[in-house]
């Protein structure tokens, strides 16, 4: 599937993400500077993204314990969602979502 990120310096990537891995994994594989320190475990708010307007629908609400780790982030919307919560699917393809300044790799 294909993705495009929109880096904080408003800078685009466009990637490829797997069938079965997250949007997380897709990014690092992508060279993307994520900082995901937790690799996935959804134990911190190191992979924020907004998902862009047209696929907030698609790809959900944040559920579970990703809305608590996302309170804390500065960037935190109604749009945040934790990359590595979103499973890079067919029905995905063409997601566009935006690096936030607290997952950007320093």
């Amino acid at each position: 599937m294909k993705i495009r990120v929109i880096l904080p310096d408003e800078s685009h990537r466009d990637i490829i993400g797997k069938n079965g891995h997250s949007v997380m994994e897709a990014l690092r594989a992508g060279g993307v500077p994520i900082r995901a320190e937790c690799g996935g475990a959804m134990a911190c708010a190191t992979c924020h993204v907004h998902v862009l307007p047209d696929w907030r629908e698609a790809v959900g609400p944040a559920v579970d314990e990703e809305p608590d780790l996302l309170d804390d982030s500065d960037y935190h919307t109604k749009a945040s969602r934790l990359s590595c919560q979103i499973d890079c699917t067919d029905r995905l393809d063409g997601l566009n979502v935006a690096l936030q300044l607290d997952a950007l790799e320093e």
